[in-house]
């Protein structure tokens, strides 16, 4: 075998496969001319792509959006009162809480300095109704609050700098006083400061992790950047194709979306790059020429590929039946990032391993007539013949395990409150604190009532009379419809706060011709803890007919894509049970975000059924050749087992970086898909799935031709290795 100067071998000349003069040479050397061109038009293509890519997925940052409209449920009551609020005179405003606090209590130098501090801001910025707010003490004498609203500002920017210039302009005060800036305003501008800094976190923090698990996979300096390479080359190009749907279709792009879409791109295509490139180098061994070891990977590992990209891509597009606008969105944005992995991983990726040639794999480079390394017995291999001893003993004891974790849930704590969802809490959360401890009695936040203006009279009448109502005041009019701001007694979200709200809307529904409808940050979460409920009884029975289609034509069989569907829902309820004893007793999260459920739920099926997929995608290939389901499962095990634990462990990574990220529904999510992803992988496929085809035998392919077909030996599988009598290049390192 020849070297290149760095030292690493090269790929030994081909022989021409046909002798001089012969009749076929002139086809032959045509179809190798072809063959060789292939892959550097493919390339090319991808390219060519890249100079269009570029620039338009540098502009999806721009199109993210991030208000509590493209959060909220498109039908409810609270989205209509945003939306009608944002068309109201001096609808580009933002409701800010000035809180001043001791804590043995406020001084005059303090009220003085406060209100002096006030009347600056006040001087500084345009206020709805033009004058300066008025001072609201507390009755414990600890604070003083001023509610005021800031207009004239246009878009989202600007909102964020003006909720800036109040916290600069507040900043001298008397030494032990504390000031703070709170309201829905300050809320919004914190969080957007939040996810504008979860981008490049995300991004360099999934490609480190990738990487290193690749290193460490592949024990190569080289190989680990061709995948590498090419998932930021889809990366890419789902980036612009995104772009390109929220011009052409309005698309909601959120930045959760988003994070979640870099996640599974890289996951996904880790993935399926891992599977191809464990086939290619098992293929490399049994064909001379790279392009033949690849065309015959592809085909061997090719439907499996498809069939997992499939799933996941019909999961996440089972979220356009959502009400819920952010899950909604998700759908296709999840799913575009899905496809350009796949597309990228098929064609690209095969394309840059082929001209590479063997010398990618370098130090352990599969030799062509070569067998894998001799080792003593491999761990899956292990625990196939384990199962395969006590398959029922193993199964029941899997099941056990899984539905002791699932007690966990009984241990959630309850839904995730507004101020509760950042895991470092910024100013805007700590002035709410702050107000529910100085005003126990009282609202600081409203609840919004829109009532037609006809009508807006006696839903102010009937606002002020409904129990758990402090006050109600009449605010803005606008194209037929009134802004009335109700404050209920206790504090937000609170057992006070919603009863009130469900009374208000009860009771206000009845004003005939008012068309009130009942609104605010309250009413906004309330009505997402209702639609996610909603949301789960439509989507996920969706995601399990799409999945099951899908394993079935894939599998030719009903009874095995029952087996591996009931697995990773058993996971799923694994997964959210291990949530339960960490999320509150270990994290400390004061609840869980209500679209943790749903999302989890399509994230861990889709992409957990990928790994039966290979399995049983395997053990099918075994049967046909042959071999009787028992053999079949434990030779699937050892010769995938590798691989898809390979992948596990990335996928697992790659969505437990969300958890370094500082919002508390993404490190939810981060956690319960990545700890539901290594009990799938290691557990479930493993030995569960393993064990249930054992006992199942050839009911595993009911009511498909392999279930029909009489067992018989198993035939050797044709192999383009060396002729009979021809000897093999010499094994120089090979893995």
């Amino acid at each position: 075998m020849q070297t290149t100067s760095s030292g690493i071998p090269s790929d030994p000349p081909q022989p021409d496969a046909s002798p001089p003069g012969a009749a076929g040479a002139p086809s032959a050397a045509v179809g190798g001319k072809r063959r060789r061109s292939l892959p550097w038009a493919v390339i090319a293509g991808w390219v060519l792509l890249l100079l269009v890519a570029v620039p338009f997925a540098g502009k999806l940052e721009g199109a993210k959006r991030d208000t509590a409209v493209d959060y909220l449920p498109a039908g409810a009551d609270s989205t209509q009162v945003a939306r009608l609020q944002e068309r109201l005179p001096g609808g580009d405003t933002i409701d800010l809480v000035l809180v001043f606090h001791r804590d043995g209590g406020l001084t005059d130098a303090d009220r003085k300095a406060a209100g002096g501090r006030v009347a600056e801001v006040a001087g500084r910025h345009d206020l709805v109704g033009g004058t300066a707010p008025r001072a609201v003490p507390s009755k414990d004498g600890t604070a003083v609050m001023y509610p005021m609203a800031l207009t004239g500002l246009t878009d989202e920017k600007e909102r964020a700098d003006a909720v800036k210039d109040v916290r600069a302009e507040l900043s001298s005060h008397p030494e032990g006083l504390t000031v703070q800036v709170g309201g829905p305003g300050a809320l919004s501008a914190d969080s957007q400061e939040v996810f504008a800094s979860t981008d490049g976190t995300l991004m360099f923090a999934t490609a480190g992790v990738v990487a290193l698990l690749l290193i460490v996979t592949y024990r190569s300096p080289l190989l680990w950047l061709v995948p590498l390479g090419v998932v930021g080359v889809a990366a890419t190009a789902a980036m612009a194709i995104v772009y390109g749907l929220v011009q052409g279709f309005d698309l909601i792009v959120t930045s959760m979306s988003s994070s979640i879409m870099t996640v599974l791109v890289f996951g996904a295509g880790t993935d399926y790059a891992l599977l191809i490139v464990s086939r290619y180098r098992e293929e490399l061994r049994r064909h001379r020429a790279p392009h033949d070891a690849m065309r015959e990977a592809l085909r061997g590992c090719g439907p499996a590929v498809l069939a997992s990209s499939g799933t996941v891509a019909a999961g996440l597009l089972c979220l356009l039946a959502a009400d819920l606008n952010s899950s909604s969105g998700l759908g296709p944005v999840g799913a575009v990032g899905v496809i350009c992995a796949l597309a990228a991983m098929m064609t690209l990726l095969p394309a840059v391993l082929v001209l590479l040639g063997r010398r990618v794999f370098w130090p352990l480079i599969p030799v062509y007539g070569s067998e894998p390394r001799a080792t003593r017995r491999g761990f899956f291999e292990a625990m196939g013949d384990s199962a395969r001893r006590r398959p029922g003993a193993v199964l029941l004891g899997g099941a056990a395990l899984l539905g002791v974790l699932a007690l966990g849930v009984l241990n959630l704590p309850g839904n995730l409150k507004q101020e509760d969802t950042f895991t470092d809490k910024p100013e805007s959360v700590a002035a709410t604190r702050t107000l529910a401890d100085a005003y126990p009695d009282s609202s600081s936040q409203p609840i919004s009532v829109m009532a037609r203006t006809a009508g807006a009279d006696e839903v102010l009448r009937r606002a002020r009379g409904t129990e758990g109502v402090v006050r109600a005041d009449t605010g803005r009019s606008g194209g037929g419809w009134t802004e009335i701001d109700v404050f209920p007694r206790g504090a937000p979200q609170s057992a006070e706060e919603t009863a009130a709200l469900h009374a208000l809307r009860s009771g206000l529904v009845r004003v005939e011709g008012a068309d009130a409808l009942v609104g605010g940050p309250s009413a906004q979460q309330l009505d997402l803890k209702d639609t996610n409920a909603r949301d789960r009884m439509l989507v996920i029975p969706l995601v399990l007919i799409a999945v099951l289609l899908i394993l079935a034509a894939l599998l030719r069989s009903l009874v095995a894509p029952l087996i591996l569907v009931a697995a990773v829902v058993a996971v799923w309820g694994a997964a959210m049970g291990l949530g339960g004893l960490f999320f509150d007793p270990v994290f400390g999260f004061a609840g869980v975000d209500p679209g943790l459920p749903l999302l989890s739920f399509v994230f861990l099926v889709a992409l957990g059924v990928d790994y039966g997929i290979f399995l049983m995608h395997r053990m099918r290939e075994e049967s046909l050749r042959g071999a009787d389901v028992p053999d079949a499962a434990v030779t699937a095990l050892r010769t995938t087992g590798g691989v898809i634990a390979s992948a596990g462990l990335v996928l697992a990574a790659t969505f437990a970086v969300l958890a370094t990220l500082p919002m508390v529904m993404l490190v939810e999510m981060g956690f319960v898909v990545a700890v539901g992803v290594l009990l799938d992988t290691f557990l479930v496929r493993t030995y569960l799935v393993t064990s249930a085809s054992l006992l199942l035998k050839r009911w595993v392919w009911w009511p498909g031709a392999l279930f029909r077909r009489t067992p018989a030996s198993p035939a050797p599988a044709a192999q383009d290795g060396p002729a009979a009598g021809s000897r093999p290049e010499p094994a120089v390192r090979g893995g």
